[in-house]
Order: C-alpha cells, then structure tokens, then sequence
C-alpha cells in the first residue's frame, strides 16, 4: 500500500491581526503571496516539491496571513476535486481544539461526555468517562 503523506504547514504572526485574510463564501477564489514576497530560498521551492512527490505526498500548501504562498499537487487533479483526507482532518482538528482551548473555550482535559452527553459510545459509563477531549 502507497504511504500517503499529507504535510500542513500553517505560519502564524505573534498574534493573529485585523488583517488576516479569509475567502469571500462560495467562491472558489482565494488571494495568494509571491514566494519572491518574502526572504525565502525561491530556488530551492522545486527541490521542496520533488521531495514532497517522492515522498507520495498527495498536496501541499503554505499559507501566510490567510493567502495562499505556495499550493502544489501531486498525482492528483487540482484543487477543485475531492478526495478522502482524515489523516489531515485528524491533524486539522488538533490544531482547532489546541486554540479553542487556548482561547479558553473548552479543556482538553474535559471528558468527551461533557460536551457531548452519556450515551454517545456504546462503552460503559465508567469507560465513557475516561474519554477525554
């Protein structure tokens, strides 16, 4: 079976600024950045993208302030096609429990049976318990 590797690489400022950038809904156009925009080894972005397709990576982009940098995809149609991805929704999630819990919205150290009820597993009330964010 072909490893399939998904890399999500996400460059934050400090602190997350009224500038921050987020597409219009229902449209499939979103605002990009030059690689030339920024101190970067430009000539060594091909390089990245051989690594990532010998790798088996199937996509890859880099966003900054919301805009696309970089967007590249391997073995695939481009970015208007589907495709089954829970690795990198399991990764996506971590990252938004990480700074809903951080902006002091839940505890990752809640039981799921808070936020969720009992009864959403069929495990035991105890084992339920034991379930955490």
């Amino acid at each position: 079976m072909r490893t399939i590797m998904v890399f999500m690489l996400f460059l934050f400022a400090a602190s997350v600024s009224a500038q921050s950038y987020f597409p219009p809904n229902g449209s499939s156009e979103w605002d990009t950045l030059s690689p030339s925009d920024f101190d970067w080894c430009a000539d060594k972005i091909d390089s990245l993208y051989t690594f990532l397709d010998e790798a088996n990576s199937k996509s890859f982009i880099l966003l900054k302030d919301g805009k696309i940098v970089l967007e590249q995809y391997f073995d695939e149609p481009p970015d208007s096609s589907h495709w089954y991805w829970a690795s990198a929704g399991k990764t996506l999630s971590s990252f938004l429990f990480g700074i809903a819990q951080e902006e002091g919205f839940l505890n990752i150290n809640d039981t799921t049976t808070y936020y969720l009820g009992s009864g959403w597993t069929y495990s035991s009330p105890e084992e339920e318990e034991k379930i955490t964010i």
